[in-house]
């Protein structure tokens, strides 16, 4: 290594010590320091090698920015194009592969090894629409007292739940003894890019039927306000008529 490279390579060391970050984005137009660059046109069709100087006036020619895209080559690679156009497709890109990262998300449920028929409809009802969503869930069963002597009552409602949405999920961590509290764990058939697309198309469909019918729900309402109205006629006229023969009874 030259005495040139070593200075150059530890004063970059001493500045990112200090704070500093090397930037990643391309060098442009004047920031390019080489003699020549392999060009490649606007429409990616292949100019050749030409010296910096000419590929700037073909730029400015143009109208455009001269971007270096493989610094590393040699001579490095640039190109012709609308840097600012180029940044803001290439953020959209990323904000859009962000949107439909998909994000493992554990959820959790506890039950009690004696809980109600309802109360147990109702978390199983929870667990359904977690898996729906593509998430995995955590089933707790939580011990009291001497219901720790029989930890067959949480293995046996663990299984019932497990069967009762085998549809949906399966069971990834079969049941195990924590302390107080036996675990299972189950994880959904579905993936969760594709409970996130069945949402967002579920969605717009939603949208789309709302935007095509905009007098449905009301006239929906309206619907059944007459018909209440329609029944407290038929019920006022009834007990018109049973009243005169109340009164000739009373008299």
């Amino acid at each position: 290594m030259s005495s040139e490279t070593y200075a150059a390579v530890r004063q970059t060391a001493v500045w990112c010590y200090r704070g500093g970050s090397i930037s990643t984005e391309p060098r442009i137009n004047d920031r390019i320091r080489v003699p020549e660059v392999r060009l490649v046109g606007p429409s990616g069709e292949q100019v050749g090698i030409v010296p910096l100087a000419k590929a700037l006036e073909l730029a400015q020619e143009y109208d455009l920015d001269l971007v270096e895209v493989a610094a590393s080559a040699r001579p490095p690679v640039c190109k012709l194009m609308d840097y600012g156009k180029f940044k803001y497709e290439s953020a959209m890109k990323a904000r859009e592969a962000r949107k439909n990262q998909a994000h493992t998300v554990i959820k959790e449920m506890k039950l009690r090894p004696k809980i109600d028929p309802h109360d147990y409809d109702t978390k199983k009802g929870h667990v359904v629409r977690f898996l729906k969503q593509g998430d995995k869930v955590k089933i707790t069963i939580m011990f009291r007292g001497r219901e720790q002597s029989r930890p067959e009552l949480g293995y046996r409602l663990l299984q019932r739940l497990a069967s009762d949405v085998e549809d949906l999920g399966f069971v990834e961590s079969n049941p195990k003894q924590d302390g107080r509290n036996m675990i299972m764990v189950l994880g959904p058939h579905k993936k969760k890019t594709e409970a996130m697309a069945e949402a967002r198309e579920a969605q717009a469909a939603r949208k789309a039927e709302a935007k095509a019918n905009p007098g449905r729900s009301q006239n929906a309402a309206d619907g059944e306000i007459a018909e209440g109205e329609f029944a407290e006629g038929e019920t006022s006229e009834a007990e018109t008529a049973e009243a005169p023969a109340e009164a000739s009874a009373e008299a």
